[in-house]
């Protein structure tokens, strides 16, 4: 039992990870206003939320029109629900043309930011700035534990902690495999030769949770089920590569010339996988974060909610993995001693 008791750290590690996942709401936001271009005058429309408590705060609700240049206060007219908000602006009649962004402030929910909100229109752009209001939005912050909430992502930012996961077991089986492959090299011996072979077997197993989590996820954020993606290719084709790993040792009937060939493969292999999920996408143009000179795993794509589940199932289903790994060793190695007398 002492032995075993990594095991036990997985199981628990991706418990955990999964279940504070499904019960951890997303933090408040702004979704969409129903108006998106202002005309001089008094001006109402309708604010869009998510998550927020609007009705409980509808006495304390603040909200403003801020460019570069100005802000502007508006007031609440009505308030239906904790996510909807009626509120009114009096655009000045000379100003320049400005896109402005949307701020909302309630003592529940912190300060709330909409980029781009609205265009304030048929303006005069030569037109002197009228004075701001004299209050501004704040940067303030509501201490509660909640996932980030991101415009085009939302809920399914959740699917973080079962995609990304895949991979990392993924990268850690085939790194196994390509060791023993090349202690095989060196040493010719068969027990090299299996856990290659099967660290790539469970390896693949991952990579098509990867792709199918990866699917998922591209549907509800991208619009479709697979797009044009280094990344998502790339992924492709490692999953192609390794397939044909599987298909060439079955192509070679003699033991030790199909594991020489399967070694040196593998090699080739696990080379390819680093330059196409690692080196490539992060000189192309991708939607994946990370890429395309976007900084990965940092402050910018984990905020400290989701660090404290993120990181547990990441090493949690990489011990599962090897788990499962064992078992599959333990099994083939009980059926050669059957058919072979080893």
């Amino acid at each position: 039992m002492a032995r075993n008791w990594w095991k036990f750290l997985g199981l628990a590690l991706v418990l955990y990870a999964s279940i504070t996942t499904l019960l951890t709401p997303l933090d408040p936001g702004i979704l969409t206003t129903d108006r998106s271009q202002l005309e001089p005058g008094v001006q109402e429309f309708t604010v869009l939320a998510f998550n927020t408590h609007f009705e409980s705060e509808k006495d304390n609700l603040l909200i403003f029109l801020k460019s570069e240049e100005i802000t502007l206060c508006g007031e609440v007219v009505e308030v239906s629900d904790d996510v909807h908000a009626r509120v009114r602006f009096d655009i000045p009649e000379r100003m320049p043309l400005v896109l402005a962004d949307l701020y909302v402030n309630n003592p529940s929910d912190g300060t709330l930011y909409l980029p781009n909100a609205v265009s304030l229109n048929n303006m005069n752009a030569e037109a002197s700035l009228p004075e701001s209001c004299a209050q501004r939005p704040t940067s303030e912050e509501v201490e509660a534990f909640g996932f980030p909430f991101l415009p085009t992502i939302f809920e399914t930012i959740k699917n973080l902690i079962f995609h990304v996961p895949m991979w990392f077991t993924m990268f850690f089986l085939m790194g196994i495999s390509f060791v023993q492959s090349l202690l095989f090299l060196n040493k010719s011996a068969m027990k090299n030769d299996i856990r290659a072979e099967q660290s790539v077997m469970v390896g693949l197993v991952f990579c098509i949770l990867g792709l199918t989590t990866g699917s998922v996820w591209a549907r509800f954020t991208w619009g479709a089920w697979w797009v044009n993606d280094p990344q998502l290719n790339g992924a492709m084709a490692t999953f192609l590569i390794y397939a044909a790993y599987l298909v060439l040792r079955r192509s070679v009937n003699e033991e030790s010339k199909r594991a020489r060939v399967a070694a040196v493969y593998n090699i080739f292999a696990f080379v390819m996988l680093v330059v196409l999920l690692m080196i490539l996408p992060k000189f192309t143009e991708s939607l994946h974060p990370g890429k395309g000179g976007t900084p990965a795993f940092s402050s910018y794509d984990l905020d400290s909610a989701l660090r404290t589940v993120f990181y547990p199932a990441v090493l949690g289903w990489i011990l599962i993995g090897y788990w499962i790994y064992t078992m599959r060793l333990r099994l083939t190695n009980l059926t050669r001693k059957v058919l072979y007398n080893e």
